[in-house]
C-alpha cells in the first residue's frame, strides 16, 4: 500500500482528501497534520470520521517522514517551505494551494505579494490538469493542483482553443461558487446572514485565479489568450458553476453549426472518465456532480446564432480540489486514473 499523508487535514479541502482516500484501494493515510489542531483526533474535529478512523493530527515534519506522497491543502505561501524537504527526499508533494501554479514569478508577485522562496523548485514542478498534459505529470514530483474556477473554465474551453476556432482576446468567464471554496476559517462575506438569501460577484477585476486561468489557456491555445474573469459567491454549499462567452474568429463566423461543435467536444472527451458533454438542448448543474469528480459541459449559441455558451459544473471540493489532487496522484503512482474517485452524484 502506499504510504499518503495530509498536510493541513482539518480544512475543508484535507478533510475532503482524507474522506476519499481512505476509500481508496491503494493507499494507506499514513499520517495528518494540522498546526490549528496538533494533538488532537481528526474525528474530534470532524465527527463523520467517528469509527472511521482514529488518525491524530501531528507536525508536518512526521507527515513527510512517514509518507511516500504529501498532499498540502494550505494556503498560499506555505508549500514551497514544504517541497523543499519533500523534494530533497524524492518522495512527491501534490500541492492544493497556489504557489507552484504560475510558471512567472512576476505574477506570482504581482496577484499573491510574494516572492518565490525556492526558485529551482518551481522549474521542477508541473500545473497539472490531467485532461491536458497527464503524460508530462508522470515525470514530475512537485504537482500543482489547479484551482478549482480555472479547473470548470479551462476544461470547457479545452477543444475550441485546440481547434483555433474562437477569438481569444474577448473570452468572459461568469463563475459561482458554494461557500466552501472559501475554507473553514471565519470571515464577514461567509458569516450565515450575509451569505443566506443573498448573491453577489466579489473580486471583480482582481481575483488571483485570473493569471492561472489565461496561463493554462494560452498555454492550450499556444499563443496569448484574455479573458474576463468574475466570481461569485452562492449561499449553498458546495459546487460551481461556469457560463463562459466567446465568439467564433472572424474568418468562422458563417459557419456556425452548433451540432458539428457538439461532435467536436464529444469526439475530443470521448475517452476522458471524468468529462461530460452533455446532449444538445441539457443544460449543466451543480446538482449532478456534487460529491464527483466529474465536470459537465453544455454547449449552446446567443439568440443570433453568432456567439457562444458554455455552461461547465463541477463540484468546488472533488474535481476543483480533493478529487483532481487524487486523480493527479494516481496519474504519477501509475494506478488507474479514477481508483478510489469513481464516484456518483446523488443528483439533488
Amino acid at each position: 500500500m502506499l504510504k499518503v499523508g495530509i498536510i493541513g487535514a482539518t480544512g475543508y479541502v484535507g478533510a475532503e482528501l482524507l474522506r476519499l482516500l481512505l476509500n481508496h484501494p491503494k493507499v494507506k493515510v499514513e499520517a495528518i497534520s494540522s498546526v490549528s489542531y496538533e494533538g488532537e483526533e481528526i474525528s474530534s474535529i470532524y465527527k463523520n470520521f467517528y469509527g472511521v478512523t482514529n488518525l491524530i493530527c501531528e507536525n508536518q515534519e512526521e507527515v513527510i517522514k512517514k509518507c511516500d506522497v504529501i498532499f498540502a491543502a494550505l494556503p498560499h505561501g506555505l508549500s514551497e517551505e514544504i517541497a523543499e524537504p519533500v523534494y530533497k527526499e524524492n518522495k512527491i508533494l501534490i500541492d492544493l494551494g497556489a504557489d507552484f501554479r504560475l510558471e512567472n514569478e512576476d505574477d506570482y508577485k504581482i496577484w499573491y505579494g510574494k516572492d518565490y522562496k525556492y526558485k529551482d523548485l518551481h522549474k521542477e514542478s508541473i500545473y497539472a490538469l490531467p485532461e491536458f498534459n497527464r503524460d508530462k505529470i508522470k515525470e514530475y514530483k512537485i504537482i500543482a493542483n489547479p484551482g478549482c474556477y480555472p479547473t470548470s473554465i479551462e476544461l470547457a474551453l479545452m477543444p475550441m482553443l485546440k481547434n483555433s476556432l474562437i477569438d481569444i482576446n474577448n473570452i468572459i468567464c461568469d463563475s459561482k461558487s458554494g461557500a466552501t471554496g472559501a475554507g473553514r476559517g471565519l470571515s464577514l462575506k461567509s458569516h450565515y446572514p450575509e451569505l443566506n438569501e443573498n448573491f453577489a460577484p466579489y473580486g471583480i477585476g482582481a481575483h488571483r485565479h485570473t493569471p492561472e486561468i489565461e496561463q493554462c489557456l494560452s498555454a492550450i491555445a499556444e499563443e496569448k489568450v484574455q479573458v474576463t474573469f468574475t466570481p461569485h459567491l452562492l449561499p449553498i454549499n458546495r459546487g460551481i458553476i461556469s457560463t463562459i462567452y466567446c465568439n467564433p474568429k472572424e474568418n468562422q463566423k458563417e459557419k456556425i453549426n452548433l451540432e458539428e461543435i457538439h461532435k467536436l467536444y464529444s469526439d475530443f472527451y470521448k475517452d476522458e472518465f471524468f468529462v461530460n458533454v452533455l446532449p444538445l438542448g441539457d443544460i449543466a448543474s451543480i446538482k449532478d456532480v456534487r460529491y464527483t469528480n466529474n465536470c459537465n459541459i453544455s454547449l449552446h449559441l446567443n439568440h443570433r446564432k453568432d456567439g457562444f455558451i458554455i455552461v461547465s459544473a463541477i463540484d468546488n471540493m472533488v474535481k476543483g480540489a480533493a478529487g483532481q489532487a487524487i486523480q493527479n496522484m494516481n496519474i504519477v503512482c501509475g494506478f488507474n486514473e479514477n481508483e478510489g474517485i469513481a464516484l456518483v452524484s446523488p443528483g439533488h
